[in-house]
Order: C-alpha cells, then sequence, then structure tokens
C-alpha cells in the first residue's frame, strides 16, 4: 500500500539548508531529504549544497553539469522522498486549517490515483488539487505543454479530433494560478473573475425587471419574469449538452479543435482554474445576443423586458453557482449538487448537463446515477 506523506509550505522546505539538514524538491513539488546522500553522490556534497533548501529540477536536467539517469530519478522517490510541497492555494488552505488536521498526499499516487483517467467513484477532494507534472504529461500523453501558450499549441498541432477530445477530457491542475491561454497583452481577457458576472449585469438586470415591472400589471410582470427564469434551466441544460459539448460534429481541424478549446475546451482540462469558470463578458455578449432579439421580437416590449430579466437572472445564479461548485465548501444540498458537477468532469463528460439542478437530465435522461439512488 503506498504510504501517507505530508503536505508542507515551501517556508519549511526552505528552512532546511545546511549540510546537516539539506531537503530540495523536484518540479517545485516533490520534497526530498537529501542529507544522508550528500557524501555519496558521485560529483560530491559540494555541487548540491549550493541548492539546499530550493528546487533542483534545473540542475538535475542539465547535461554539462552532471548528467542523470533515469534511476536516479527512481532512487529519490524510492529512497528519499518524504513530502510535497503546497501550491500557493494549498498553503492558503493549510493556514486556514483552524483544526490543524494533518494533510497528507500518497507517496506512489499513480497506484492509488491516477490523475488522467476517469473514475466510477469522485476522487476524495484534496486529490483534485494535486498539481500536474507538467513535463511528465508532455511527455507521457503528447498533449499540450502547460508551461507554454496553449493556443498557438493546438493552432499549430496536428492532433486527430478524436485523439484531441479524448485528452482535453483529461483533467489536468496548473497549480499556481492560470495556465497561458495566449501568452501575450490578450492573456487578461481570458481571465474572468467570479464577482464580475453579478458585478456586470445585474444592475442592467434589475433595470429590465423595474421597467418591465412598472409599466403592466405586477402579475403578468412576475409571471413572465418567473417563465424567464424557468426557460433559462432549459436553455443552461441545451447550452452545455448541445454548444458547449458539441464534440461529436466538430470539423477535424486545428482551427475548429481551437475554438472548442476556448469556449469550453479549456474548461475540462483545467476544471480547477477559478479565473476561467465563468463567462467572460463579451461571450457572453455573443452567446445571448440571439436570445435577446428572438424574446423581443415575439413579445411587446414591456413583457419582453420582464422575461429576458428572468432568463438573465437565471444566467447569473447559473455562473456564480458554477464557480461555488467548484471552489467553496457547502450545506448538503449544494454540496450533493457540486458532486454531481464534478463527475461529470471526473467520471463522465458525456453525460450530467445541468449545473443548477439534475432536473433536465432526468428528463432527457443523461442523469449520471451511480452516486445517487436510481428512481423507479
Amino acid at each position: 500500500m503506498p504510504r501517507s506523506l505530508p503536505l508542507l509550505a515551501s517556508s519549511e522546505v526552505a528552512k532546511h539548508n545546511t549540510k546537516n539538514d539539506c531537503w530540495v524538491t523536484l518540479y517545485q513539488r516533490k520534497i526530498y531529504n537529501v542529507t544522508g546522500f550528500l557524501d555519496e553522490h558521485p560529483a560530491g556534497a559540494d555541487i548540491i549544497l549550493p541548492f539546499a533548501g530550493k528546487d533542483i529540477t534545473e540542475i538535475m536536467a542539465d547535461t554539462t553539469s552532471h548528467e542523470h539517469s533515469e534511476s536516479a530519478y527512481e532512487m529519490l522517490d524510492d529512497e528519499m522522498l518524504i513530502g510535497y510541497m503546497a501550491t500557493e492555494i494549498e498553503e492558503r488552505e493549510l493556514i486556514e486549517n483552524r483544526n490543524r488536521t494533518p494533510v497528507e498526499m500518497k507517496l506512489n499516487e499513480s497506484d492509488d490515483f491516477d490523475m488522467y483517467e476517469f473514475h466510477d467513484h469522485l476522487p476524495p477532494a484534496e486529490k483534485l488539487s494535486i498539481q500536474t507534472d507538467f513535463e511528465e504529461d508532455a511527455k507521457k500523453h503528447k498533449f499540450l505543454d502547460l508551461n507554454k501558450p496553449l493556443l498557438m499549441q493546438l493552432l499549430r498541432s496536428n492532433y486527430s479530433k478524436e485523439f484531441y477530445l479524448d485528452q482535453v477530457h483529461r483533467p489536468r491542475h496548473y497549480g499556481k494560478g492560470s495556465a497561458p491561454l495566449f501568452g501575450n497583452f490578450l492573456e487578461p481577457l481570458s481571465l474572468t473573475p467570479w464577482w464580475v458576472v453579478p458585478l456586470v449585469w445585474l444592475p442592467p438586470n434589475m433595470y429590465l425587471f423595474y421597467i418591465g415591472l412598472t409599466n403592466q400589471h405586477p402579475l403578468i410582470a412576475l409571471s413572465l419574469w418567473a417563465m424567464g427564469l424557468f426557460v433559462w434551466t432549459i436553455v443552461e441544460y441545451g447550452l452545455h449538452r448541445f454548444v458547449f459539448h458539441l464534440d461529436g460534429y466538430l470539423p477535424d481541424h486545428p482551427v475548429f479543435l481551437t475554438l472548442h478549446f476556448l469556449l469550453h475546451g479549456v474548461h475540462h482540462y483545467l476544471p480547477m482554474d477559478g479565473y476561467r469558470l465563468v463567462l467572460p463578458p463579451t461571450l457572453f455578449i455573443i452567446l445571448a445576443y440571439p436570445f435577446y432579439r428572438l424574446v423581443f421580437s415575439i413579445f411587446p416590449f414591456y413583457m419582453a423586458c420582464s422575461g429576458f430579466a428572468g432568463g438573465t437572472l437565471g444566467y447569473i445564479m447559473y455562473d456564480v453557482t458554477h464557480y461555488v461548485l467548484h471552489h467553496t465548501h457547502l450545506p448538503k444540498y449544494l454540496q450533493d449538487l457540486k458532486t454531481y458537477h464534478l463527475e461529470h468532469h471526473y467520471k463522465n463528460y458525456e453525460m450530467g448537463f445541468g449545473v443548477t439542478s439534475r432536473f433536465w437530465d432526468v428528463i432527457f435522461n443523461t442523469e449520471i446515477e451511480s452516486t445517487y439512488e436510481k428512481r423507479n
């Protein structure tokens, strides 16, 4: 059985920086106590000591300094691995761990949990924040390199659609903020904090609601508002299932794979990225415009205001809920909803399209049921 190892802050690792107490890290993640190995190192202790308390990834890969074989890496894992260095997010969780509950991770994680495979049971929450080993991932799967801007890699790739869809739905975890999408001045356009959604869209939503409510009978206005809110639930399901997961109908070409990645693929590839969980305002306008034209062409103006206000409030609730399901501890009902949505990412991305509820999944027989009791 794999043994448990502690998750430690980088500041703790940095303290072990002497000949009598020497720790080093690899990939800014694995922590090794190499104190007993210093005198045994073929090139001597002097080549290691400058890196005491620091990361040795680059120097290990530097063939000019000293070439290391695969067995050297295996020896580190087998004999000297003592823990894992926390990412920035994990460090905050350690600081906020009021009960000081020991935080542990598993040695030989591949024996216990493979991040890149789909699971019969949802992995424990702490497993979802294991940082991907970027170099190992790129080498093993021959897909995107998380060290480099992702979009240009896709545009210049020769991935088949089948390979792309398989890989993009196998979750990775960047572990240190957001992975580079553009790698240039356009990068901020791809990052949207969750609070931007209510900040930008609640004021016009409330204005539409007010216009509809004050210019027609309140019962009519509220009925249309409620109808719009209900219609949003089917729009939410339809967008997620038939637009965001257009997977099988994608043309097999890098341009279309890149567009898919921008629209929703990046979220499945990096599902715990807190800045790519809600729609950027520009993308929302593009997706909402056809619905706006439809509603205001079918109904008289004030009725359309009430109905569209209900629908857009549904969207605002959806996006905020989506963020909460990925990044917040929740009461039981919402915790069940969180489990259900994460199963869409980590168990079966072709099922479970409801985010704010499972209602339409039940209606259209796309519910992920294994975690829940089957309905009669």
